[in-house]
């Protein structure tokens, strides 16, 4: 197999001697071996050069095949594989019983296991013989039997690891075994990916073997109502994305009562599978999840900052760091910047421009259109890095996001201040069982083991994989790396190879698909832009065939394998749209594209049978009439569904019932069914299509991926590697990187010595290199590239470990607020009135003092400051001098009676503490003050304990006589006090978390005094925590004494 590309000369290797480069440290001080580059030689040479390469190649390959198989037998995954087939073998040997079961006995077992689980047996007692169950519903709906592997795979799912599967072995079909087992609780099962069409798939395809056992499946989609979602999270298992999921979990703890919480309260989170699940907890871990508000910034300031920082020159107003994306002004930026801006200080707090300066300045250098975002419909929208798929509901926080719309000229909107966050490794935290499986994850297992404790898994492949990575090319400039994968395609292209070819952006792709356009290549296109995106199922189910020739931003997250000869279900589909859809509507898509054609025209056509045609002409025909009788009112999207039903029908519906159907109601146009028996005998000829064609893809070497540069970690080339090979397939894979690609200059790698170099050796600085110590190199910079961002993320998680416990605490009162009896709210908030009143005391009386030197004065007006005017006229007779000759008298006293504690010559508490109930809460209360240490110690200690107790009791015994007697019944005054609690929570949560966000910026700046960022943001975030509880204390106590003072006036205020 050629895997070369054809060159305008013949080419030779041979040896380079390079230099050693002061900047990079690289030991190049001699001829390199394994180095190569390109020259013309003869026919004669080149078939001796082509005869020494194989021979030393195929030497390479039994020494590497050697070594795999030593290192294998020496890895400690070998023998925890090797551990599993013992689970392996005892549900083999069960399978023969199974599968003797009738339909109804096989669901039977759901609550025999059910049942076994209740008397007492465990999860593990019941393994294998529920793993032998799933594997024969699998088999009887879904016509797929689990191989060996697969059970491995879902033992190492339901032991709460991460299961490492190539692509192509069946990932989501394993997740089913563990899902299942762990659903049998009760307690619910979500199984999480990476976007709204793979949930939906995953529920309908895999769903149909959970629902043919008896369990009920659940999917949450965007867009789904609160009443929708909670029925679906209510269900044994629950199919959903990652960021559907985060903002559930927001939102139930913004909620304001418990019919809106949508999750299952009290214990919403029980078992997870996460699928791409590197993808989640890594690549996704940077990004945290916003729930915002809108404030009232001056939306005006970003266009003028935009124009400032037109006028600054990188270098001389400026400095970049592309590596964490920071820029500083220089002397001579600041004084243009506040001349331009006509201010004394950009950092003036009563004009602040120095924000928007940056803002605007970082929109500029590292916020590029058609890589980190698009422009369309006058907004401008984020591509996703990972899936390069446009995050519409998605903004950028702290002003970027406005920045960079000031940029492009199009409409800003409002900024926003954060009402709830959380990053998904705290997520994915709450989860006491979590598992994920992905196909690439090893070269992360040490971050999974340290931050999630989750070991990974490398399961073996089913069949031997027999793709071939050919060597990394270097080039010295992005001009000739672009000319070498043009020509690359091309020589693939005239064999008849399929061909991935990635890239890292929108930019990039349609650069070389113009370059393919100018030399008469044929392509399709699939980025961020709508007109490819929304023709990614069939662009993914063209990829595999003969001549298809794909360019695709990032395949991370498509979710759908490309399969060799094309993707018959896909391809079937899309012949009925084409016989039926322009009968029925006339709309046509506004995202056609006429490259659909020119990418179309060199693919075989596929052989529809008679019988098929018959069945199309007869659905085309229903159709017409359809659309007829209906005018053509119907929307393409309306159309379209009315197509997917009917597929769906197709593999619901036996088709001896399809054609009763049809003949049933021939006279009411049964175009559903029609459509279900057309697609069913179009699919049969699509299948023997794509499976001859598929052979001939096999005998030209299989798919062939290329790479067009190195991504900042080796898992994601190792995700796009894997689209080639896939089970057991032939296929090939080719990097080519530039030395002036944008990873090389982030990480201020020096690449002149090399440009230089070659131009030297061959005149000619578009030659290639490659070798082995290349791609030691390139690994070497990947993985300096990857403890770096590791880096970034362990001090993310560690800050947000922070606010996690700070999180946990406000987000359980809520839950205690909104899911607890009336009662629990009570008690509740007498605890926040003795928490103020104790912070009252406390705060102006010294234990180690006699009561004469407390501050009674200021402690008085503080306490008639809180209690308002719900005390009246009894507040009158506690005076300074009162309280001082108690406090004495007190201290004199050998005994107490606790029933009727009162100061002597203090007015008595209102006697509100009648019935058993009131009067164990007041004891609990006193026993409270005694047992903290909050009052320290000190000879009036008791003093201090006895004062804090008698004004507590006497604001609790106070309100709770004015709440008696205005009258309303108890539900309604819960009501009030849940609301008050609650709104004031949220209120000074939100500022905390902004307060939380300014913090962990600001101690950075700590660092430079030899102090711990760290240790500061903990430090000064518990205190600003405390403070906030404090104030959340006094201004609800405060609220509700208000209230209840005069409800009439205060009614609209609280239960608007």
């Amino acid at each position: 197999m050629a895997a070369a590309p054809t060159f305008s000369n013949t080419n030779q290797c041979f040896r380079v001697p390079c230099t050693l480069s002061p900047s990079n440290k690289l030991p190049w001080i001699r001829p390199i071996p394994g180095v190569c580059l390109y020259r013309s030689f003869t026919p004669i040479r080149r078939y001796r050069c082509a005869q020494t390469r194989y021979v030393a190649s195929s030497l390479t390959e039994n020494l590497g095949r050697l070594k795999r198989n030593l290192g294998n037998a020496t890895s400690m995954n070998y023998w925890v594989v090797r551990d599993y087939y013992r689970l392996v073998e005892s549900v083999n040997s069960l399978e023969p019983r199974i599968k003797s079961l009738s339909n109804e006995q096989l669901k039977a077992k759901t609550e025999e296991f059910r049942g076994r689980l209740a008397r007492g047996e465990t999860l593990a007692d019941i393994q294998a013989e529920a793993f032998a169950v799933v594997r024969e519903a699998a088999k009887r709906t879904l016509g797929m039997r689990h191989f060996d592997v697969q059970i491995i795979g879902g033992a190492v799912l339901h032991d709460g690891s991460i299961a490492e599967m190539k692509t192509g072995e069946g990932k989501t079909l394993v997740s089913t075994l563990a899902a299942y087992l762990n659903a049998l609780t009760g307690e619910g099962v979500h199984v999480v990916t990476v976007n709204d069409y793979l949930a939906q798939r995953d529920a309908e395809w895999m769903g149909r073997v959970h629902r043919y056992l008896g369990l009920s499946v659940g999917l949450i989609q965007r867009g789904m109502k609160a009443k929708e979602r909670k029925t679906n999270y209510r269900c044994d298992i629950t199919y959903t994305n990652n960021s559907e999921l985060g903002f559930d979990y927001l939102r139930d703890n913004l909620a304001s009562n418990s019919d809106q919480l949508v999750m299952r309260w009290p214990k919403p989170f029980h078992f997870s599978i996460v699928d791409e699940v590197d993808s989640v907890l890594i690549d996704e871990g940077r990004n945290p999840l916003l729930i915002s508000g809108e404030a009232n910034e001056n939306a005006a300031r970003y266009p003028v900052a935009a124009k400032v920082a037109e006028l600054l020159i990188k270098d001389i107003h400026y400095k970049v760091e592309l590596k964490d994306n920071s820029v500083e002004l220089t002397e001579e930026g600041i004084a243009l910047a506040e001349m331009a801006l006509e201010t004394g200080d950009l950092w003036d707090e009563n004009d602040p421009w120095a924000r928007f300066v940056m803002n605007a300045l970082k929109a500029k250098e590292f916020y590029k259109r058609d890589v980190q975002y698009i422009v369309r419909n006058g907004k401008a929208l984020i591509i996703n890095e990972l899936t390069g798929r446009v995050e519409e509901k998605r903004r950028w926080s702290e002003g970027i996001h406005q920045a960079v719309e000031a940029k492009e000229g199009v409409k800003i909107q409002a900024d926003s201040v954060v009402v709830a966050q959380i990053t998904y490794q705290s997520l994915f935290k709450l989860y006491p069982k979590l598992s994920g499986m992905t196909g690439t994850a090893k070269t992360e297992e040490k971050e999974f083991l340290k931050m999630f404790q989750m070991p990974v898994i490398a399961i073996p492949t089913n069949l031997p994989n027999i793709r071939i990575d050919l060597p990394i090319q270097a080039f010295a400039t992005a001009r000739g790396k672009w000319e070498h994968v043009r020509q690359e395609v091309e020589y693939m292209f005239s064999q008849g190879r399929p061909v991935l070819v990635g890239t890292t952006s929108v930019e990039n792709s349609e650069y070389l698909s113009e370059l393919l356009k100018e030399w008469g290549i044929p392509h399709n296109v699939l980025n961020a832009r709508s007109k490819y995106a929304a023709r990614e199922a069939e662009i993914i189910a063209q990829a595999g065939r003969k001549y298809a020739i794909t360019i695709s931003t990032n395949m991370a997250g498509r979710g759908t394998d490309i399969i060799l000869g094309g993707n018959p279900k896909i391809l079937a589909r899309e012949i009925i749209e084409d016989s039926v859809l322009l009968y029925l509507t006339n709309e046509t898509s506004p995202d056609e594209v006429d490259a659909k054609e020119f990418s179309q025209k060199v693919l075989s056509k596929i052989k529809v049978g008679p019988s098929s045609l018959a069945l199309l002409a007869k659905a085309s025909l229903m159709a017409k009439y359809v659309g007829k009788s209906e005018g053509k009112s119907w929307t393409r999207g309306k159309a379209k569904s009315l197509i997917t039903e009917s597929v769906e029908m197709s593999q619901a519906t036996d088709p001896t019932k399809l054609q009763e159907l049809v003949n049933e109601q021939s006279e009411m146009y049964p175009l559903g069914p029609a459509i279900a028996l057309a697609y069913l005998s179009v699919l049969e000829d699509c299948e023997a299509h794509c499976l001859h064609e598929g052979y001939e893809v096999k005998r030209l070497g299989g798919l062939h991926v290329i790479g067009t540069s190195l991504h900042e970690s080796r898992r994601i080339d190792n995700q796009l590697r894997g689209r080639a090979g896939r089970q057991g397939d032939p296929g090939s894979t080719r990097f080519m990187v530039s030395l002036q690609d944008e990873m090389f200059q982030k990480f201020n790698f020096d690449t002149e010595w090399a440009v230089k170099l070659i131009t030297r050796i061959t005149n000619d600085e578009d030659i290639p290199i490659e070798g082995d110590t290349i791609v030691k190199q390139l690994l070497a910079l990947q993985i300096n590239a990857e403890k770096y961002f590791f880096g970034i993320r362990k001090s993310l998680v560690e800050f947000d470990e922070v606010l996690e416990v700070q999180r946990k605490h406000v987000y359980d009162l809520r839950q205690l607020m909104l899911t607890g009896d009336n009662e629990s709210c009570s008690h509740h908030i007498f605890q926040y009135m003795q928490a103020v009143v104790d912070e009252i005391v406390l705060g102006n009386a010294d234990p180690h003092k006699r009561p004469r030197f407390w501050s009674l004065d200021r402690l008085l007006k503080e306490f008639r400051a809180i209690s308002g005017n719900l005390l009246g006229d009894s507040i009158d007779g506690i005076t300074e001098e009162a309280m001082l000759r108690s406090l004495e008298e007190l201290h004199d006293a050998s005994s107490i009676h606790l029933e009727e504690l009162h100061l002597t010559y203090l007015p008595k508490p209102p006697n509100a503490f009648r019935g058993i109930r009131r009067k164990n809460s007041s004891l609990r209360r006193w026993l409270d003050i005694c047992s903290d240490d909050l009052t320290g110690s000190g000879r009036h200690r008791n003093a201090v304990n006895l004062l804090r107790k008698f004004l507590g009791d006497y604001l609790i015994a106070s309100y709770l006589n004015v709440v008696q007697e205005s009258g309303y019944d108890d539900g309604y005054i819960k009501e009030i006090e849940r609301a008050v609690l609650l709104k004031t929570l949220d209120c000074f949560w939100r500022d905390h978390l902004i307060n939380m966000n300014r913090l962990s910026s600001a101690v950075n700046v700590r660092s430079f005094a030899h102090r711990n960022p760290l240790e500061e943001y903990k430090i000064d975030g518990c205190r600003f925590f405390i403070s906030m509880l404090s104030a959340t204390r006094r201004l609800t106590i405060e609220s509700l004494l208000q209230y209840w003072s005069s409800p009439m006036e205060s009614q609209e205020l609280f239960l608007s």
